[in-house]
């Protein structure tokens, strides 16, 4: 009996010890759950900046989706405290006051007046911290590029917590540009050491930088330096930043010159076929440039939501325009005026001034701006003083490929063959059954398309108006005289040397005094040599 009670007891006691043990079980489910977005945010609520500083930092810790939008929004004094409940809610400025939403769901919540909300109020310390973890999160961030930002924005900060992440940061980074921003980052950081030795391996570091704050970094160790070695070593990095620098602004000019030239092949790569194959010095060859380039914005404004394609569609459009455009002024005006130079060009100059008026009429006086796509935007950064602006950089690809397919027209095709017999020798091509009018007619067409073509291109860089073709006019003949009349290979040559040549003399002399050498230079250029750089061989050449 003893034993049946004592077993009985023991029973009871594991039971309840197993029961004791399965409820620990069902209520430790671990470490307790930190605070909420919500709790956090409410500390912003302090009226001690040291507080809202804990939170800042804290928030700032959190892995949540809505941690970045939060602390633009403190920056943006989007946060505000509600004044009976003392929340801090999203609030959004209208008419009404606030309209208040949940920060963390943005579901709206109620609209109060403009005295029942108040933005939490920040000073310049806690913006700085704001920016700070918004910057270490970046320097996180699996996407390279934001990384790249992130190094740029902790250039010349000497807070320890960013100093320590750089150099983590640094030591599994693999991406080469966002390496070198990081040593910037943290060779300008050393210059402050107490160190010599480390601050002269800095310098050497810093001397193969670009980077702006670089150069500034050296100039105020040079100042405030009182070690003769280092101020040598530091004056010997800034003067081979400065050669580097020297160096790609040369490239830079070199790549305006080059945009420039491109723009000038376009605006005369049609004036080389009517003026050197037809003999017709078209006045009005400048605005059927400006008619492209109408063309491009009526096309934007048909299709508003199209700004990506749209200017592909404006590219046959405006060759289309213009070139029709172009039969007509020779349908009219100019196959009346065949052998009469003078009386062509003032025929032309007046076709021009009417287009001018026509233009004014139907789109008022007011230049027009054309929407650049977004992958025409923006620049390829090769380093930081030195990028190729993408619009440039595609008109120089057009340019060429606008060159190249008029040259295979030429010689490879039936009309090509017309119009460089019809060039050589007018009689002898009608004699062989070719249609000179209609080829006249073609040729003409072809020129003013491909001057509509530029104007699309022009539109990508300068606003739209009535008198957008005159800054080229002049400029067109040049380059079609310098280069060799009636041929392309002396055009595009001429086009991209005259480019070049105005962009390297801009800074020295100025864009109109520039403009002015490279006429007198053309203009003796010519007395030396009258048929251009690519003279004509032939019986055309010899009339």
């Amino acid at each position: 009996m003893g034993h049946a009670i004592g077993r009985f007891l023991t029973t009871l006691l594991l039971a309840a010890l197993c029961n004791t043990v399965l409820a620990d079980l069902a209520t430790d489910t671990g470490p307790a759950p930190g605070p909420g977005l919500h709790d956090i945010l409410n500390q912003l609520a302090s009226r001690s900046f040291d507080d809202k500083e804990t939170a800042i930092r804290q928030l700032a810790e959190q892995d949540h989706p809505r941690v970045v939008p939060l602390l633009n929004a403190l920056m943006n004094r989007d946060l505000v405290q509600h004044r009976d409940s003392g929340a801090i809610l999203l609030g959004r400025k209208n008419s009404d006051g606030w309209l208040l939403l949940d920060p963390v769901s943005e579901a709206e919540q109620q609209q109060v007046g403009s005295r029942d909300a108040r933005p939490v109020v920040i000073n310049n310390r806690l913006r700085t911290v704001i920016n700070n973890q918004l910057a270490l999160r970046d320097l996180a961030s699996p996407d390279s590029e934001q990384r790249y930002q992130a190094a740029g924005q902790l250039i010349g900060n000497a807070d320890p917590e960013m100093l320590s992440a750089l150099t983590a940061r640094r030591a599994k980074e693999t991406v080469a540009r966002v390496q070198d921003r990081i040593d910037v980052a943290l060779n300008i950081a050393t210059l402050d050491n107490d160190d010599l030795a480390a601050r002269l391996n800095a310098i050497d570091a810093l001397a193969d930088s670009l980077h702006p704050a670089a150069k500034n970094a050296l100039r105020d160790r040079v100042a405030a330096s009182d070690n003769p070695a280092e101020v040598r070593t530091a004056e010997k990095a800034l003067a081979r930043i400065e050669a580097r620098i020297e160096r790609y602004q040369t490239a830079d000019t070199l790549f305006f010159g080059l945009s420039l030239g491109s723009v000038l092949l376009l605006a005369a790569i049609g004036l080389a076929i009517t003026f050197g194959v037809m003999g017709v010095i078209n006045m009005a060859h400048g605005e059927l440039i400006m008619i492209g380039a109408y063309t491009t914005y009526v096309i934007q404004q048909i299709l508003p939501n199209s700004h990506e394609w749209s200017l592909l569609i404006a590219i046959p459009a405006a060759f289309v325009v213009s070139a029709l455009v172009g039969i007509l002024i020779e349908r009219f005006v100019i196959r009346f005026l065949y052998g009469r130079p003078l009386e062509t060009l003032l025929a032309t100059f007046g076709v021009s001034l009417i287009l001018q008026q026509a233009v004014r009429v139907i789109f008022s006086p007011l230049n027009r701006t054309v929407v650049t796509p977004e992958w025409m935007s923006g620049a390829l950064e090769i380093n930081p003083v030195f990028s190729l602006t993408y619009n440039r950089l595609y008109i120089i690809f057009f340019a060429l490929a606008v060159f190249l397919a008029l040259l295979t027209l030429l010689k490879k095709t039936r009309l090509g063959l017309q119009v460089r017999a019809v060039s050589q020798n007018r009689t002898t091509a009608r004699a062989m059954g070719i249609r000179s009018e209609r080829v006249n007619a073609l040729t003409f067409g072809l020129g003013s398309g491909i001057a509509g073509i530029a104007g699309v291109a022009l539109a990508q860089l300068t606003n739209v108006g009535p008198n957008l073709g005159q800054s080229y006019i002049i400029d067109s003949f040049m380059v079609v005289v310098f280069g060799g009349v009636g041929n392309l290979w002396g055009t595009l040559t001429a086009a991209f040397s005259l480019g070049i040549a105005n962009k390297l003399l801009e800074p020295m002399a100025g864009a109109v005094l520039a403009k002015i050498i490279v006429l007198i230079f053309i203009i003796l250029f010519i007395q030396r040599k009258p048929r251009g750089l690519f003279p004509q061989r032939g019986r055309a050449a010899e009339e």
